[in-house]
């Protein structure tokens, strides 16, 4: 028998070109997929969600987020990249335990589901053993949202990956890695400067042989004060290593001939620009990827640094580039977290809009909210004034996995505990204070 779930009276943003935006709209969901979007739906045997005061609209996709470092939320906020690097990789990592890493990245994939992210690749680079890693896989399976495993290697490290690789491929092929389960994989790449050129190689070869799609980092000398030689994507171009399946995370200070490599090539760029200005990286580049025929998308990166919602990633994004070219209009900010997201991660035949025959990742946010209300018009209000309180409702392939603003299913206090214990464990092996004071000194300084 098929379940069907009816939402009903809404303010729909579809995002997508064919069904539109409707005033008021009702979404017919059979089996988790979307089988109809109209103003009126006639469904009289369908269990009914009220929509009314709520904006629906499809959830958001995060592409490039670190979640094994929730349990040191907010104590980077001051820090530089080197500082942040010193922190993170060099002081706590080495005190993570398995049971860390399931605990951070449980609580980093249930923070995003409940402020309405519903697809979010996890890249992971922990990198302490086998497992570390089952313990990522563990969590995000425990997480009811959609949910990339992306595994790199350490940071910096060159030892091989590919048996690792392999492995938790063959584990995930049992949930569906083809696609029909929540939990897929991709394979973040350590680029040429970490480990050469021929590395790269043999990773996109074996990345294309488990038909996985692939992540990396990468910036040029913009990013770090270079000398102007530094042109990373030039260098994958020369080497005929660009590919419609990669997506380069952050690319501050490359060129726009390098941009515009990608754009040729297919490639995704993902933009932190929370993180990028924090830390110093340079200007986002939203604006100039799109100059050079590049559709970006937006990512959080690391909570330690930055807030953990799209919302506000979605208007520093928005806001610095209407402030350095009068450029951007809402609808492309939506645009880059949704349809354009779920592109960069090969799932956008499934999720990224509200359009029949995909699967209803959907949420209801709250029109009533003294923050938001008057709603006129509902993509400039959530793109300029949302925030994760507005989440009201969160649908993963049609399952209901936030109701009346509440995780369903999920003992937080529980949770909160262990992810505390987690933390305080780590800094007392690390040495390092709990108080605000926490300011790691790299050795140049």
């Amino acid at each position: 028998m098929k379940t069907k779930t009816l939402l009903t009276g809404g303010t729909v943003v579809s995002m997508d070109p064919a069904v539109g935006d409707l005033v008021r709209g009702d979404v017919l969901i059979e089996d988790g997929v979307i089988v109809e979007v109209a103003e009126r739906v006639d469904a009289p045997d369908a269990e009914v969600i009220d929509a009314a005061d709520r904006i629906v609209m499809p959830g958001f996709v995060d592409n490039h987020r670190h979640s094994w470092q929730t349990a040191f939320r907010g104590a980077g906020a001051d820090w530089t990249f080197p500082e942040w690097a010193l922190a993170m990789h060099r002081t706590v990592k080495p005190h993570y335990r398995p049971e860390d890493v399931y605990a951070g990245t449980l609580l980093g994939r249930l923070e995003a589901l409940h402020s309405g992210v519903t697809t979010m690749l996890d890249w992971y680079h922990v990198a302490q053993g086998h497992e570390h890693e089952d313990a990522a896989v563990a969590a995000l399976r425990d997480a009811p949202g959609r949910s990339i495993f992306c595994l790199g290697a350490g940071w910096g490290t060159p030892d091989p990956v590919d048996a690792d690789v392999r492995r938790v491929r063959s584990d995930l092929a049992g949930d569906g890695l083809s696609g029909d389960g929540l939990v897929t994989m991709a394979l973040g790449l350590r680029g040429s400067e970490a480990t050469g050129m021929d590395t790269v190689a043999r990773e996109l070869k074996l990345a294309a042989e488990l038909g996985l799609r692939t992540s990396l980092h990468v910036d040029g000398d913009g990013a770090s004060g270079g000398d102007g030689t530094r042109h990373p994507i030039a260098d994958l171009h020369e080497h005929g290593l660009l590919r419609d399946t990669t997506t380069f995370v952050h690319g501050n200070g490359i060129s726009d001939e390098e941009l515009r490599m990608l754009a040729d090539a297919g490639s995704s760029l993902s933009v932190s620009p929370d993180v990028e200005l924090k830390m110093g990286f340079g200007w986002p580049m939203t604006g100039r990827a799109l100059a050079a025929g590049l559709r970006p998308t937006l990512s959080i990166d690391d909570v330690p640094s930055a807030g953990g919602d799209m919302f506000s990633t979605m208007r520093t994004a928005f806001a610095v580039q209407r402030g350095l070219d009068g450029g951007l209009r809402s609808r492309d900010l939506l645009e880059f977290t949704t349809v354009e997201a779920a592109r960069s991660c090969g799932l956008d035949a499934r999720t990224g809009s509200i359009s029949p025959g995909k699967d209803a990742d959907i949420i209801l946010l709250r029109t009533d909210d003294l923050t938001v209300f008057p709603v006129t018009d509902p993509v400039a209000t959530v793109v300029s004034a949302g925030h994760p309180g507005l989440v009201d409702t969160v649908l993963v392939a049609g399952r209901v996995v936030k109701r009346d603003g509440v995780l369903v299913g999920v003992d937080l206090p529980a949770l909160r505990t262990r992810l505390l214990e987690s933390r305080d464990r780590i800094a007392a092996a690390a040495g390092v204070p709990l108080d605000g004071t926490w300011r790691p000194r790299p050795v140049s300084d």
